[in-house]
């Protein structure tokens, strides 16, 4: 349970997180960015930093294609929001029209990614009820250019035990929330062989599972690998697991993966 609570936590602001936050010059950039990106900046900020507010909240956002209007549910969704959309932790450079969102919650980070193109169409993997109602009318605007999958994503195919709790946000294959159901679950090796089938190849792969992303890095065989062109991952590697295909940097507590020229 304790892994649980912690993450559960982690987006909760002290004085002195505060404190250390202000006396960083890159913060100064995001809080920029934040207020050129975002409608009526001042409510969002205060949602961001002061973890208060009503919900159900919408959040309108200006994007390369146009305002896109997200509604969030807590304040862990407002956060994502800023990590996504303003510090840029999926920005991963060039045109991504083929996406794979592993771990797509109620769509925020697929919003990010279909606004970013006009063409872009992302695969979405979320096993929990909840969340994929959500997703479903946050990106009811981007109809056609998604596709929704709620399974889980594992080592193969079958049924997990999978930990929820109310946000939708923390919950995770065997994950000890002290709430279980059975989900679906897809072997995600299979998932990428289908989507390569699909489209030739994929542009983006990124991976927020709570539990299984080192191993689900890990494990995409070699031929899978040369076929996608980055990877952003929500785990903090300590070293680079892809290094026969892929560059990799550190950023925040994800972990992007470029494939190097030529491979």
């Amino acid at each position: 349970m304790e892994d649980g609570l912690e993450s559960r936590v982690r987006h909760r602001r002290t004085v002195g997180s505060l404190a250390r936050a202000v006396l960083r010059p890159q913060n100064y950039s995001g809080v920029l960015r934040t207020v050129t990106g975002v409608h009526r900046p001042l409510d969002f900020l205060s949602r961001y930093v002061r973890n208060r507010g009503s919900y159900p909240a919408p959040v309108t956002l200006r994007t390369p294609t146009g305002p896109v209007t997200l509604t969030t549910y807590s304040c862990d969704d407002v956060a994502t929001v800023n990590e996504i959309f303003f510090r840029g932790d999926y920005d991963v450079g060039s045109v991504n029209e083929v996406v794979v969102d592993w771990g797509s919650n109620i769509g925020i980070s697929a919003a990010y990614f279909l606004s970013r193109h006009p063409k872009a169409t992302v695969h979405c993997f979320e096993p929990l009820e909840q969340n994929a109602d959500r997703l479903r009318r946050n990106l009811q605007p981007f109809e056609g250019r998604y596709h929704l999958q709620q399974t889980a994503i594992g080592e193969r195919d079958g049924s997990v035990r999978f930990g929820w709790e109310p946000t939708g946000k923390y919950g995770g294959v065997n994950r000890d929330t002290g709430q279980w159901i059975d989900v679906p679950c897809r072997d995600s090796n299979a998932v990428l062989r289908d989507i390569v089938e699909r489209h030739g190849r994929i542009d983006l792969l990124k991976i927020d599972v709570e539990t299984l992303e080192k191993l689900l890095t890990e494990r995409i065989t070699a031929d899978l690998r040369r076929l996608i062109r980055a990877l952003a991952v929500e785990y903090p590697f300590a070293e680079n697991v892809l290094a026969d295909t892929h560059d990799w940097e550190r950023r925040h507590a994800v972990t992007v993966f470029t494939r190097r020229a030529g491979v």
